[in-house]
């Protein structure tokens, strides 16, 4: 299945039923007085977050929705039928905008979650509706109110709890493949990684799910490469492990670069807890290893992990560096539980 993140769709909602004008007409009932029925109300058009999904690829080939016509009043005191909704499901993580693609309608973060795009129109009053003292044959009925039209951008961004960045071939789909189920296209040439990938981790009984998003180069922010526009994905992750190879001539530059690129897009992505590595290790000798794992801390400011997913070496020691800052996250993002005493009135 294709990965598709964004999606311009065209929706409305359903019209609603015609009111009907109709007379009570039974043998010996001199007068019957009028017995048209409502109109039924037309299908609105919902968006709902599903789980299973994890790509927008249903809407590339189908853009256009529309609710059910709400059913027409009929004699009788008969009312019509409401319309048939259209849900429009998509992966957990959705977010709609206006036809502008910058206003934000509704952000769907939880499975079950739903949002109304386009309200279905009221259906019409039968002329049953418009019986009075003065007027106990009314010859008049409403049409059917019409349906909302509006067309929508969806945008994914996919939920993990750990993303990875780096310059592209800095081994991060090595290290997806290495600790989860996941199969990402993996090769020595750069942008093997054309679409995120996601994967669930385990280590302790702790399990989180990691995304693997295309390499970044410098000016990324500014259409190079393939964009920062896949940036998005790990937005809404609680720790980035930032990857730098160790094959890099300099290990210093390659993560500055990634950190302006991670800068100029913004969103927070800059503040975010990192966890720096520095990969392919198994290529180097110690004392090259020394130099260049000092390099990058100074650049960083941080501790670096030696990390190596083909031999295996520092791969626990990244997921639980991982682990246990995805569990400080969470709990920083817990509301604090005040200490509430009742007081008597």
């Amino acid at each position: 299945m294709k990965f598709l993140d964004q999606a311009k769709v065209q929706v409305r909602s359903g019209d609603g039923g015609a009111g009907c004008v109709s007379f009570r007409r039974e043998k010996f009932i001199e007068f019957g007085g009028p017995d048209g029925g409502d109109g039924g109300r037309g299908g609105d058009v919902w968006v709902e977050a599903v789980d299973g999904l994890n790509t927008l690829i249903d809407y590339r080939y189908q853009q256009h929705y529309k609710a059910r016509t709400g059913g027409h009043g009929m004699g009788r005191d008969r009312h019509g039928a409401k319309g048939a909704d259209v849900v429009l499901k998509v992966p957990v993580g959705t977010q709609v905008f206006e036809v502008d693609n910058e206003t934000l309608v509704a952000d769907l973060t939880r499975v079950g979650q739903r949002f109304r795009l386009a309200k279905g129109g009221n259906g019409g009053f039968g002329n049953a509706r418009f019986k009075s003292s003065v007027n106990q044959a009314p010859r008049r009925a409403n049409p059917g109110e019409e349906g909302e039209e509006r067309t929508v951008w969806l945008r994914l961004k996919l939920i993990a709890d750990a993303g990875l960045v780096g310059l592209p071939n800095a081994g991060k789909s090595t290290f997806l493949a290495a600790v989860s189920a996941a199969r990402p296209k993996i090769a020595d040439y750069p942008f093997t990684t054309l679409h995120p990938n996601l994967g669930v981790a385990a280590i302790d009984g702790r399990e989180f799910v990691i995304a693997d998003i295309p390499g970044l180069i410098e000016g990324a922010h500014a259409g190079a490469g393939i964009g920062d526009r896949f940036l998005g994905h790990v937005e809404r992750t609680r720790v980035l492990l930032h990857l730098v190879s160790a094959t890099e001539a300099d290990v210093a530059a390659a993560y500055r670069t990634v950190r302006a690129e991670l800068e100029a897009y913004g969103h927070g992505l800059a503040d975010k807890r990192e966890i720096v590595a520095l990969t392919k290790v198994d290529t180097l000798s110690a004392a090259e290893r020394r130099e260049r794992l000092a390099a990058l801390k100074q650049a960083s400011g941080k501790p670096v992990l030696a990390l190596s997913a083909v031999a295996g070496e520092g791969v626990e020691a990244a997921l639980r560096a991982l682990a246990d800052a995805i569990g400080q996250a969470r709990r920083a993002d817990e509301p604090a539980v005040a200490d509430a005493r009742w007081q008597p009135l």
